[in-house]
């Protein structure tokens, strides 16, 4: 059997301690991070053990690679790659140009991960940020109206898709709103529930088909005022399942921020209890996951049939020219620096 869980580890190989709990413990998946990344080949061995101790050469191995302030993969051994809002000045140039470059960023970033065995990018974010709102999205989003975020997210899908990557949308509901970085504390948003609907749920329902889906760590009192979305019954039932729409794996943000409240323990129960298919642990911390590991169920019913079909969504990569790729994102990315000048 497998748990409802995804796991970081601590560093660039297996310890024995690490292997004895994964096996033990049979996590859905993994989730890799800078400290767990040296060289590809090295990383290739890393998702090799981590497979072989649970035993799944399928297990889904996810990282969080977008370009901009947000690489795991980086320089001397991976490219650059552009942040949201270079897309976002070049689709204010001409449309076609944005989702183009944005598209074909994704692509070449599914082509780095295929290559090293990862299988899931926790990308594209559709988060529509506001004037005042805390940086921690900032340059990450594609723009500032839904229907223009939502249109380069699906171009960003498109591009992982087709070279054989699963996305992740992000945040779901909205973390565009938010004042407080959730690593270190919890935000609320007062917002009232229209303009929420025209604007921050509004750029997440033309992506409600994706296969999977990841939650902010934000209050929306307008809900309810006492539980962000990951922990909320409310948020996930009636606005990510109900407004938005979204019908696919449901993946916590880390459990391990401090925007929740409690134990790990209280946080991993209250993320199930609120609705999640998945729990996200990210710090590698041994004993945290030992908790994590001890409150989460095993993948059953609804969940799993969603984790399952998840799975299934995702396609062999269709050929690709990197080098003619690298250039043609290169002259866009060019384009976008004359526009922003």
């Amino acid at each position: 059997m497998t748990k409802a869980f995804i796991t970081g580890v601590a560093g660039p190989t297996l310890s024995d301690a690490e292997r004895d709990f994964l096996a033990a413990e049979r996590p859905w998946g993994f989730i890799l991070f800078k400290r767990n990344v040296e060289a590809p080949a090295q990383v290739t061995s890393l998702i090799e053990q981590l497979r072989d101790a649970v035993g799944r050469p399928d297990a889904p191995v996810l990282i969080d690679q977008e370009g901009g302030r947000v690489q795991r993969l980086s320089p001397p051994h991976w490219p650059v790659y552009p942040a949201g809002a270079v897309f976002s000045r070049l689709y204010d140039l001409d449309p076609g140009l944005g989702l183009k470059a944005a598209r074909l960023s994704a692509r070449l970033i599914a082509d780095d991960l295929g290559q090293l065995g990862v299988t899931v990018d926790c990308l594209p974010l559709a988060d529509v940020p506001i004037a005042g709102a805390d940086a921690v999205i900032g340059d990450r989003a594609y723009g500032t109206e839904p229907a223009k975020v939502a249109a380069i997210a699906r171009a960003v899908t498109e591009g992982l898709e087709e070279g054989g990557i699963l996305p992740v949308l992000k945040h779901i509901p909205g973390h565009g709103r938010a004042t407080a970085d959730t690593h270190f504390r919890l935000p609320v948003v007062d917002t009232d529930k229209n303009e929420l609907e025209r604007t921050d749920f509004a750029a997440f329902r033309p992506l409600r088909d994706l296969p999977m889906a990841m939650t902010a760590h934000v209050v929306f009192s307008a809900f309810d005022p006492a539980h962000p979305a990951t922990t909320s019954a409310t948020m996930i039932e009636r606005v990510i399942r109900g407004v938005i729409g979204f019908q696919g794996l449901l993946m916590s943000d880390d459990v391990s921020m401090n925007a929740l409240a409690g134990s790990i323990a209280e946080r991993t129960r209250a993320i199930v209890a609120a609705g999640c298919d998945m729990v996200l642990h990210c710090n590698g911390k041994l004993d945290e996951m030992r908790d994590v590991a001890r409150e989460t169920p095993q993948l059953s019913g609804l969940a799993k049939a969603r984790a399952d079909a998840a799975l299934a969504a995702r396609r062999p990569p269709k050929p690709l020219d990197r080098v003619k790729g690298r250039a043609e994102l290169d002259a866009l990315i060019a384009q976008a620096g004359t526009a922003g000048a």
